[in-house]
């Protein structure tokens, strides 16, 4: 009998791609950890729809093995393992087409499309190093033709939609409408252990407005309750990367109870939030409140470059001297200070000393359009880069009044917060050395305030001498009406057990197992 169980185990470790079953009813899918490399990095930012979403270039999570653990049972929930491919990339196995064709995809909950390498696919480079579809040789396809595209920050994969059969885990949801990609940009997709994506967001965000496979899941009766929840693994040493549970929830993958916020706005899984906080302290920022998403598909916490730059400077990040934010101190930092101790409205300052054309009521053009915030009363327009340095220095400026900083301190940590700007790509190095003194930052969703730690948020690349810490949080401040917006990528959903109910409108959040 042990040889046998041995054997068995052997098996799925040598076919990664066949699924093997356990005792408690559930499918999983094999798993296997590829070691980090420096020299094919995926450092790519991914734009949605409407080129508002970032993909960010570094996943946090390695894989647990889940040794000695209890798993939730139901004949009406699907367990889908995710990989883990450098620290940068989390994906899972699907099946597409009868017999199913197997592919790798990420479950992007900030997509909506589910899209996979064609075997038409003659010109692009990066389909010679991954699976593709043939339709010839599923009995279930069905021809579409429609042409589709989607946009991505560095090129865009484009081909055309077909129909057929998909399989995850042990679901097959029929007659899906996918694209087949027969151009992909080769710098993204090159070194991508991923061969698709798998879209987990509403349909408003679909492109082509075809309808998700997690719809069809439900609509065609495949799963008990519209429910998917993801669990990412923190635990460097074990193998498995988490696990995305269809229609249910595992008890094992969270501790106490989750916080459930509605989704406000039906596209990506957008929420509200409350402010953030850096070592307890409010930043004061979202004193009015913020919007936010969940996102599986983004490996960073992205945010705004007004808040992200007060987080890296606190945490000791540095990136790129912005010579616009020193001058703008250097020019108007007392002209701001003045204003806002004579208690000016804070998003009046700006336009007040000419370097932003919004006068607190409406955008004035003075021949230069501009681009309004409905609901922050941001705006972008005269001097674009002043203009936007005047605006987190009026942020900056009010916390540091809250707290009755002198002058001078005041105008001396806006000037350290314009050295410690993110770097163009996004990424701000740390000290290793520096972990234990770096402080908590928190946000706030419903009730809670859900905390994150030096050793959640910083990504560690290396071992000894050689290692490299890099800040989990990056900067991407994107324009109305969606935005400005936060990203919570996996370095939140990495330390929180997410929840995404369909069928109530809801996300929820609670500490992970």
């Amino acid at each position: 009998m042990k040889e046998f169980i041995f054997t068995m185990l052997l098996l799925c470790l040598l076919f990664p791609l066949a699924f093997c079953a356990t005792n408690d009813g559930l499918i999983r899918i094999g798993l296997k950890r590829v070691k980090f490399d420096e020299n094919n990095r995926l450092a790519a930012r991914l734009e949605a729809k409407e080129g508002e979403a970032l993909r960010a270039s570094i996943r946090k999570y390695d894989m647990l093995n889940g040794k000695n653990k209890q798993r939730y049972s139901s004949d009406d929930t699907d367990i889908v393992a995710l990989k883990n491919y450098m620290d940068a990339q989390y994906y899972g196995e699907i099946g597409v087409g009868t017999p199913p064709q197997k592919f790798t995809v990420i479950f992007d909950t900030g997509s909506s499309n589910l899209w996979v390498p064609s075997s038409k696919c003659y010109f692009s480079i990066p389909c010679f190093f991954h699976a593709k579809y043939k339709s010839s040789q599923s009995s279930t396809y069905k021809k579409n033709g429609k042409a589709a595209e989607i946009h991505y920050g560095t090129g865009a994969i484009s081909g055309y939609f077909s129909e057929d059969n998909v399989q995850v885990g042990d679901l097959v949801v029929e007659d899906q409408e996918f694209i087949e990609a027969t151009k992909e940009p080769s710098l993204t997709f090159l070194a991508a252990k991923f061969d698709g994506i798998l879209g987990l967001g509403f349909q408003e965000i679909s492109v082509g407005n075809a309808v998700p496979v997690w719809y069809n899941m439900v609509k065609q009766g495949l799963i008990k309750d519209p429910v998917f929840s993801f669990w990412f693994n923190r635990h460097p040493d074990e193998k498995e990367g988490g696990e995305i549970v269809f229609g249910g929830v595992d008890p094992n993958h969270y501790k106490g109870k989750h916080t459930y916020v509605p989704v406000t706005q039906k596209g990506y899984w957008q929420f509200d939030m409350g402010d953030v906080l850096i070592d307890g302290a409010p930043t004061g920022y979202c004193d009015g409140g913020c919007s936010a998403i969940a996102d599986s598909g983004t490996s960073l916490l992205a945010g705004p470059t007004t808040v992200i730059t007060m987080i890296n400077h606190a945490i000791g990040a540095s990136g790129v001297v912005s010579e616009e934010c020193k001058s703008v101190v250097q020019q108007y930092g007392q002209m701001i200070i003045d204003l806002l101790t004579a208690e000016a409205q804070p998003k009046k300052v700006c336009s007040q000393i000419g370097l932003c054309t919004f006068d607190g009521n409406r955008g004035v053009s003075m021949g230069i359009e501009s681009v309004v915030g409905e609901r922050s009363g941001r705006s972008s327009g005269l001097h674009d880069g002043m203009c936007s340095a005047c605006e987190m220095a009026v942020v900056w400026m009010q916390e540091q009044i809250r707290k009755n900083q002198t002058e001078d301190q005041i105008l001396n940590y806006i000037n350290e917060l314009c050295e410690h700007l993110p770097s163009p790509m996004g990424e701000s190095a740390v000290d290793c050395g520096s972990l234990h003194k770096m402080p908590s930052v928190s946000f706030t969703i419903g009730d809670k305030v859900f905390d994150l730690s030096p050793d959640e948020y910083i990504l560690k690349v290396g071992e000894g001498s050689a290692a490299q810490c890099i800040s989990g949080f990056t900067a991407m401040d994107i324009p109305p009406p969606r935005g400005p917006l936060w990203i919570l990528g996996d370095v939140f959903m990495g330390r929180y057990h997410t929840v995404f109910d369909f069928g109530k409108l809801r996300v929820g959040f609670a500490e992970a197992a």
